[in-house]
């Protein structure tokens, strides 16, 4: 699950369908061995690893937070957070800072996830691991958390830029996975600071792979049209973009893209191993994993992947949401919300990143809903094929 703050919504909804709607509606209930997130698919990651032993009423639980979120359950901005701006941008002070208050975010995250049942899950055989993503501030690096069952070898190696840190998961996981650059302070961990995941690793395949998966389900949080992904909106031809804009699209970079050279190279992978086979014969690809081991590297096979993303610009919805004044919560918070909608190409791109109120979030749910329903009988087929 992939990172993109009050876009998550969007991941509740398609979970929602998958694991209560679709078996509601006579399809087999959905499996899975490893769930892997990053930024605010690290906390709907872990609430779903915490209910593997009861997914439909786990995700209509998660939906239901979702859409009853009020900004002041998440994020609070008023005269103590404008007065901390400048430690925010120019550093000073002994604790790390960012814009909002997360204080209210800490408490949900902590009281509504029931963390112990994650370890439970895993040791009995619901779940066979779990991995969050985040950045190491002082590396650069990409460190991810990984719990897995006991009899599951945790990988050594992700690669020269990321690196895994073995251990139970908790809300100090999660909440470094999701703490936004500047938006949110950087959570410590042990001795190390952490921010969002999403820099490098936002859609945390790579973490799936290597713990064995041979199919994934991604949910990503930029629009598909006709079958991929595309940038949102386009750039401004009668006003020039000002920092809400600017900003939403570094977010948008940051947290949406990645995905797709991911997923590119995996179908460069299955288009080798397809031409390997045709070309020398069924045991192409064992020749080449032995190969592989003997130089210490994973073994190769085809990988199955099937992304869903939404039909619509979420920038665009969360413009038409700000626009009408829907936003519930303080005045002095909602006006800072606010001024984060651009006015350009009806979008508001870094304001849907912050928008953690529930009619916002009901909306992108009902798409996710929507969404999944009409890749009904891909996700059948997906996950009947062995």
């Amino acid at each position: 699950m992939s990172g993109g703050g009050a876009r998550g919504a969007y991941e509740a909804g398609v979970l929602s369908y998958l694991f209560d709607e679709m078996p509601r509606l006579g399809a087999k209930a959905p499996g899975f061995d490893v769930i892997c997130g990053t930024s605010v698919g690290a906390i709907n990651a872990v609430y779903l690893a915490a209910h593997a032993h009861a997914l439909a009423p786990g995700v209509r639980r998660l939906a239901d937070l979702w859409s009853g979120l009020e900004l002041q359950h998440v994020v609070r901005f008023g005269v103590l957070e404008a007065m901390r701006l400048p430690k925010v941008l120019w550093g000073g002070g002994q604790d790390a800072q960012g814009v909002f208050d997360v204080r209210p975010l800490i408490e949900l995250v902590t009281k509504e996830v029931p963390w112990r049942a994650i370890g439970r899950a895993i040791s009995r055989g619901y779940l066979r691991a779990l991995a969050v993503s985040a950045t190491e501030i002082a590396t650069g690096r990409t460190a991810v958390f990984m719990d897995a069952h006991p009899e599951m070898a945790l990988p050594t190696s992700l690669g020269p830029r990321s690196h895994v840190v073995p251990g139970p998961i908790g809300p100090q996981h999660a909440l470094a996975s999701a703490a936004i650059p500047l938006v949110f302070p950087p959570v410590r961990v042990g001795s190390m600071l952490y921010c969002d995941g999403g820099l490098r690793q936002n859609t945390p395949m790579a973490p799936a792979l290597h713990l064995g998966a041979s199919k994934l389900l991604v949910i990503g949080l930029s629009r598909e049209v006709k079958g991929s992904a595309v940038p949102e909106g386009r750039l401004p031809t009668t006003k020039a973009p000002g920092a809400p804009f600017l900003l939403g699209k570094l977010l948008n970079a940051f947290l949406l893209d990645h995905v797709e050279s991911d997923l590119e190279l995996l179908d460069r992978i299955n288009e080798l191993i397809d031409v390997g086979r045709s070309v020398y014969g069924a045991d192409f690809v064992e020749k080449l994993s032995r190969e592989a081991e003997r130089r210490g590297a994973r073994r190769y096979k085809p990988i199955h992947t099937l992304v869903v993303r939404p039909s619509e610009d979420i920038g665009r919805i969360a413009a038409d949401h700000v626009r009408r004044g829907r936003i519930s919560g303080p005045l002095v918070t909602r006006k800072a919300l606010a001024m984060l909608e651009s006015g350009i190409n009806d979008e508001a791109d870094l304001a849907s990143y912050l928008l953690f109120d529930g009619a916002f979030c009901r909306r992108l749910i009902e798409l996710g809903r929507a969404d999944a329903h009409a890749r009904r009988h891909e996700l059948a087929g997906f996950f009947d094929e062995p």
